[in-house]
């Protein structure tokens, strides 16, 4: 009865495991399948892409690295364990406690002897994995051709030596310290380690097993010590000034760390002599030397010599440590080749003097491309399904052979604008792709305020010629699209909309590109359904044998999978490239560890009014090169990475790892050479770096009397940021001629308000592929310079009385008015200031119109519709240069060149009562054309809303004459 009854348990014993292990087996092959079919989406992508490469040996390489983690692990502990345990006393007399231990751990022993060392291994394996750049650039490393002027090492023993030393002795030290924990306490499990009262009984085997591991630990320690002279060479130092060593750690710190390193290594000597004679005292007394030691040798006698040496006569002592953090400063950061020139800003405006400076000033721009935006979507979006950025991208193009500043956008795919019409079907087959690109003129407005677009409408027609309009690859682009079909099927994809009378009709185009993997199976459908989660990829007739999906489709997106070694600039801008429209990206390499040189935060550097924070995974870095221009073409997402600065060490390195994969400069084409520019993040690095390192006189600096900074953006707000950088045509003092240039301004470093917002910097650097690329020019005026900083020219501007009453005219009813960027240019052997302004709406069809420009030169102020007519007022009728912003004159009342307001001055008399009825007929007239253009843009009659704007602007004038 019994054996009956054990049967039917038995057998759903039986059941449940095999029911258990068939789930298991279930689960691992489900999980199995998931990770393998994301792996194999990105071997799709990058051969579809042609980067294979790049792929496989970070995985080669990672591989590789665990293996060599886990075991350099794993053996050493597993060993250890080993050697305690067959070392262990065959009679040892145990406690009662030890005795429960070893009877819970016994049955588990052989599986704990393996297991713990296998999992311990697994841990440094994944850690080790991740370092696999360290060990592919040592491995290919490229000399600097220069050396530090402490030890006289070549600069890569610090990018590439030591940091892979540094790993080494780190991981083989944790190695050491868990190896002699597992000895140790497997000793003690197995009574090798005993105690009696205050007595520790060791036995010799355990004594020598721990004697060696420990001496094992402090050689390496004592190499670690040794390592860490150099790293006083980019390190924090203790009182010093500048970046690296100064006097306290090249007489003090390194010289002990140096001495700390052979104490270590005597005490561990002495730990190998007691594995031999079984004496802990020497070892004991050893240690406790360098403990005493690493506090008098490392921490007291520098802080001595800092503290009674140094800090009494540190302007001497510590000026060849300055002189050398300059140097390597302004060399890591591309800045010593940089040109200064003296520069006594004029602050009178003297009839003719911008005469010199006619190409500059017929180049200035005054469509604000961080204001047009609005503009633009108004004007050319033409279906809510289109978008243009939130700032657009100021280049250059060939105009009637003429090189013309451009404010340029790339008109994108904005599926949230299809509203309740999106789905699967029309997101991912229909609404693929945006189309053309729109430009204007920089330096030109229409007679409404409008810009003067140079290429425009849909399809694309203008001043840039024949291109491939269509954009599949994009800042905004969708997170995947399916495009692609038989030949002779229907064409599914959106081109554009038709105008005219069949404006409900569309034209629709196919994908003709290799621009993403093919799902032409449905293995390939089933892992991107798995991917993208979602399961119309493989059950939707839309796709077949000819479909290819499209995805990460970010330019900069792009470039970093493809070479996950640079550094990226944040501003990607778009250009018409051989008959396509591409996406540049300039890529820098950096490095944080450059001898002597300055750290500096990226993501600081670089943040600033149009540019937030982007918190860089690298950010404190001090070198920097923009050694690659990469490109992603807009139809195809096709990725071409060129080797800009070939003479960078760190990029040679990186092609050696990753081969074939940069193309020589050289094979960039004319029309492409056109359109590179020299990067904003760099220059706004060199900008930081400058604010200090531009004076190059170690007592000067010592000082610390000659401190700049970036002045915050004037028309930012509360929450300004810094001022931005500028694009812009210009002649530079101290060039031979005009040439594309980004610029930026200094100010004298304060501490909150008491920062005096006067020039005392003038920062440009030519941005035109050619011999003088790159060639920064740094003007430097006199240090008691009055001439007004961004700050100032601003606050005089809205202070300025007839200024501001002409604003409160534009401002009047449901409109406000917005302040284009503050550009500063150095003409007429001064400084001129040239704003921008411009009027838009606050509610109904609102984007902004251009309607005035101000300028300033020194403390005067002009105020008028156009810039021609704004500097000829400023320079007393005669500018003596065309600036060419492209306005249909307007008829006016010239005004004499206004200052602001003095506060102290007496009463004017009231206005004379003719004057009272002229100005109360013009504000009347104002109202009416005000109301008037609102219900235009109501109706959205853009025609009317022109015809009203411009009798509101005859009203203005009329106020203003009417009120002198």
């Amino acid at each position: 009865m019994s054996s009956t009854s054990s049967t039917p348990a038995r057998s759903t014993s039986r059941t449940r495991v095999t029911l258990t292990i068939t789930a298991v087996v279930i689960a691992v092959i489900v999980i199995a399948f998931f990770v393998i079919s994301g792996l194999y989406t990105d071997v799709l992508w990058y051969d579809q892409l042609g980067y294979l490469p790049v792929l496989t040996t970070q995985w080669i390489a990672a591989g590789v690295m665990f293996l060599i983690g886990f075991f350099a692990m794993a053996i050493p502990v597993w060993l250890s364990i080993e050697i305690a345990f067959r070392a262990r006393p065959v009679y040892a007399k145990l406690n009662s406690q030890l005795d429960r231990y070893q009877q819970v751990i016994e049955p588990l022993r052989r599986v704990a002897m393996f297991g713990i060392p296998a999992v311990i291994g697994i841990f440094a394996g994944v850690s080790t994995a991740t370092r696999w750049p360290l060990v592919l650039q040592w491995l290919n490393k490229t000399p600097f051709g220069e050396t530090d002027p402490q030890f006289g090492l070549d600069i890569s023993f610090y990018f590439y030596d030591l940091p892979l030393w540094h790993g080494v002795v780190g991981f083989a030290s944790a190695v050491v310290l868990l190896a002699g924990i597992a000895a140790l306490a497997t000793s003690y499990l197995y009574g090798a380690i005993r105690f009696s009262g205050r007595e520790v009984r060791i036995s010799r085997m355990a004594r020598v097993q721990l004697a060696i591991t420990a001496a094992l630990y402090l050689l390496l320690q004592a190499v670690s010590l040794w390592l860490d002279q150099y790293t006083t060479l980019y390190g924090g130092s203790q009182g010093f000034l500048a970046t690296g060593a100064g006097y306290t750690e090249a007489n003090a710190t390194i010289p002990g760390r140096a001495i700390l390193a052979g104490i270590a290594a005597l005490v561990a000597v002495l730990f190998i002599v007691t594995a031999i004679i079984g004496r802990w005292r020497l070892p004991i007394i050893g240690t406790a030397l360098l403990l005493v030691s690493g506090l008098i040798v490392g921490s007291v006698y520098p802080w001595i010599v800092q503290r009674f040496q140094v800090e009494p006569n540190a302007r001497v002592l510590e000026s060849e440590y300055i002189n050398r953090s300059i140097e390597a400063t302004r060399a890591a950061y591309g800045v010593d080749g940089i040109e200064e020139v003296p520069y006594s800003a004029e602050t009178d405006a003297e009839p003719g003097a911008l005469r010199e400076d006619a190409e500059t000033t017929a180049n200035i721009r005054i469509l604000d491309p961080a204001i047009a935006p609005l503009a633009f979507a108004q004007l050319e979006q033409f279906k809510q399904y289109y978008q243009f950025g939130r700032h657009l991208d100021v280049d250059r193009y060939e105009i009637d052979g003429k090189s013309q500043d451009t404010v340029i956008a790339v008109r994108e795919l904005n599926q949230s604008g299809l509203g309740d019409s999106q789905n699967w079907y029309n997101n991912t087959v229909v609404y693929t792709h945006g189309y053309g690109v729109v430009a204007a003129y920089g330096n030109q407005r229409a007679a409404d305020g409008e810009p003067v677009f140079l290429e425009s409408g849909i399809p694309s027609t203008g001043a840039l010629g024949e291109f491939e309009p269509r954009v599949y690859f994009g800042e905004g682009s969708p997170e995947y699209s399916i495009v692609g079909a038989p030949e002779g099927a229907p064409e599914l994809e959106l081109d554009y909309p038709s105008g005219g009378e069949d404006s409900d009709l569309a034209t629709t185009t196919t994908f003709s590109g290799e621009g993403g993997p093919a799902l032409d199976n449905l293995f390939k459908q089933l892992i991107y359904a798995i991917k993208f989660q979602s399961e119309e990829i493989v059950l939707s007739d839309a796709v077949n044998e000819e479909s290819q999906i499209l995805y990460d489709r970010s330019p900069k997106e792009r470039v970093a999978k493809v070479a996950p070694y640079l550094t990226l600039d944040s501003d990607t801008y778009p250009a018409i490239v051989d008959g396509r429209i591409v996406w540049i990206v300039d890529a820098y390499t950096t490095g944080s560890s450059y001898p002597y040189s300055q750290v500096e935060s990226l993501s600081e550097a670089i943040a600033d009014t149009y540019t937030p924070d982007p918190g860089f995974a690298v950010d404190q870095i001090n070198y920097i090169r923009n050694s690659v221009k990469a490109t992603v073409d807009a139809y195809d997402g096709s990725v071409t990475l060129y080797a800009w600065d070939d003479e960078d060490p760190v990029l040679s390195t990186w092609s050696k790892i990753f081969p074939s994969t940069i193309k020589p400069m050289s094979e960039m084409s004319d029309e492409l050479l056109d359109h590179v520019r020299y990067p904003s993040d760099l220059f706004k690095m060199q900008r930081a770096i400058l604010g200090s390192y531009h004076v190059t006189d170690a007592g000067s600096f010592f000082s610390s009397d000659d401190q700049w900074i970036t002045p915050d953006d004037p028309v930012g707000g509360a929450t300004a940021a810094l001022q931005p950088p500028y694009y812009l045509t210009m002649q530079v003092p101290g060039t031979d001629e005009p040439a594309f240039t980004l610029y930026s301004t200094f100010i004298p470093r304060g501490a909150g308000d008491s920062t005096r917002n006067v020039l005392t910097g003038y920062l440009a650097v030519n941005a035109d592929a050619g011999d003088d690329y790159g060639k920064l020019t740094l003007l430097t005026l006199p240090k008691q310079s009055t001439v007004p900083g961004p700050g100032q020219v601003q606050n005089n501007f809205t202070t300025d009385t007839a200024v501001a009453n002409q604003l409160a005219l534009l401002e009047r009813g449901q409109t406000e008015v917005r302040r284009g960027n503050l550009l500063t240019l150095p003409v007429g052997g001064g400084l001129l200031y040239v704003q921008p302004v411009y009027v838009q709406s606050t509610s109904g069809t609102i984007y902004p119109l251009l309607r005035k420009v101000l300028v300033s030169f020194g403390d005067q102020i002009a105020f008028e519709d156009t810039l021609d007519g704004a500097l000829d007022t400023l320079f007393g009728g005669d500018s003596g240069a065309s600036a060419g912003d492209g306005d249909v004159p307007v008829e006016e009342t010239p005004t004499e060149p206004t200052t602001p307001a003095d506060p102290d001055a007496p009463e004017q008399p009231s206005t004379p009562s003719t004057g009272s009825a002229a100005l109360q007929q013009a504000l009347s007239d104002y109202q009416e054309a005000l109301a008037d253009r609102q219900a235009a843009y109501a109706a959205n009659d853009l025609v009317a809303a022109a015809e009203a704007d411009a009798r509101m602007q005859d009203a203005i004038e009329r106020a203003i004459a009417a009120s002198e």
